[in-house]
């Protein structure tokens, strides 16, 4: 189904004359513009609406221009209104037909909820998503094999941010932990500390709209003795086989890979992560940290709970992230007609075939990737 086709069914299923978005992250899904000067703010500087013949822009003077000749496709019409007579929401509500329904709050609107017309993805979204993942994991990696114990984790996040810049990608998430407070806190927000012993690097990364995520885990044998790396190296063996389980449960739960179809919904993944943690010796993590979820035009669509009913659908992307004290395994990957496509991926990053709890097909995850190690 097209993206035209959901907002149809949309209108028809609500009895609504037009729908209206202006959450930068839906408007870039309808359109594929960027609708962000402010990146604090929650609504960008246009809506895009949609009555059932064609999409309309609505902005201010200040933005029109710019958007009709650098952003928008040559089909959307642009509205602009005077910066100082009116907001955007006052705009909209003034210029669409009712009833109607949007994404923010406009005087006499009903709300919506943007993310089920997002899934699953289209084809055009699955071949930027390629692109995406591929240049993402690029420059995590190229990142991760510069890294020196003596690095300080702030230093280590804006080497990141520039090499997705870059590439033209933003990076709403940048995540460096040292061996000290990666083992401490599952959301190791960067400091001056230094690496240390190993490093957890983690990233969600976004172009036209479109999320990946990736953590990458590398460890400084000059900084650990055997005990310790065999240490690290269990805990992350136990993280990635609970993320290729979650894996094979979202493959299985997707409906076979029929576009669109779902037999099963997130808290059926979720119960088989949970099962899966148990089995490698670590029943309580997950109640540590959320395991992730579908991912798409937001860092995550939906999150993997006990009873979340958010329906598995393919194709689409998924970023499943479990941890275990101190180790993560994290990649963005496509299912679709029945299969797995890791998306941030560039083949140049050691990785093992690890299989799934009580499932015969493997999934090839990074390894810790050891510097100065000359085994």
């Amino acid at each position: 189904m097209s993206k035209r086709e959901r907002l149809d069914a949309l209108l028809a299923e609500r009895d609504l004359e037009a729908v209206w978005f202006a959450r930068p992250n839906s408007v870039a899904w309808l359109t594929g513009a960027n609708s962000v000067v402010d990146r604090e703010a929650d609504v960008g500087v246009a809506a895009v609406g949609y009555d059932g013949d064609g999409l309309e822009a609505v902005t201010n003077n200040v933005e029109a221009d710019r958007l009709r000749d650098e952003e928008l496709p040559d089909d959307v019409r642009v509205a602009a209104f005077d910066w100082y007579e009116s907001s955007l929401a006052e705009a909209v509500a003034d210029r669409s037909p009712d009833p109607a329904a949007a994404d923010f709050d406009v005087p006499g609107m009903a709300s919506v909820d943007a993310s089920p017309l997002r899934q699953p993805l289209t084809d055009a979204d699955v071949e930027t998503y390629r692109e995406l993942g591929r240049e993402t994991a690029a420059a995590v990696e190229a990142v991760c094999r510069e890294l020196q114990p003596g690095d300080a984790e702030s230093e280590v996040a804006s080497a990141l941010r520039v090499a997705l810049s870059a590439r033209g990608i933003e990076s709403p998430v940048a995540l460096v932990g040292g061996a000290e407070r990666a083992r401490r806190y599952r959301h190791y927000t960067p400091t001056d500390a230094e690496l240390g012993g190993y490093a957890l690097v983690s990233v969600t990364a976004q172009r036209d709209g479109l999320h990946a995520s990736a953590t990458r885990t590398v460890a400084f044998a000059s900084e650990l003795d055997d005990e310790s790396l065999a240490d690290l190296r269990e805990r992350h063996d136990a993280a990635r086989t609970v993320e290729a389980t979650a894996l094979a449960a979202t493959r299985e739960f997707a409906g076979g890979g029929e576009r669109g179809e779902t037999a099963g919904t997130a808290s059926d993944v979720f119960a088989a992560i949970r099962d899966a943690y148990e089995a490698v010796g670590y029943p309580d993590e997950w109640r540590e940290h959320h395991q992730g979820g579908a991912a798409g035009f937001a860092g995550r669509e939906w999150f993997g709970a006990p009873d979340a009913d958010d329906p598995v659908t393919a194709p689409m992307a998924y970023a499943w992230n479990p941890t275990v004290a101190g180790a993560k395994s994290e990649d963005t990957v496509l299912v679709a007609d029945g299969e797995l496509e890791v998306l941030t991926d560039t083949g140049r990053w050691p990785t093992t075939a690890v299989a799934p709890r009580e499932d015969d097909a493997t999934v090839e995850r990074p390894d810790v990737l050891v510097v100065g190690d000359e085994a």
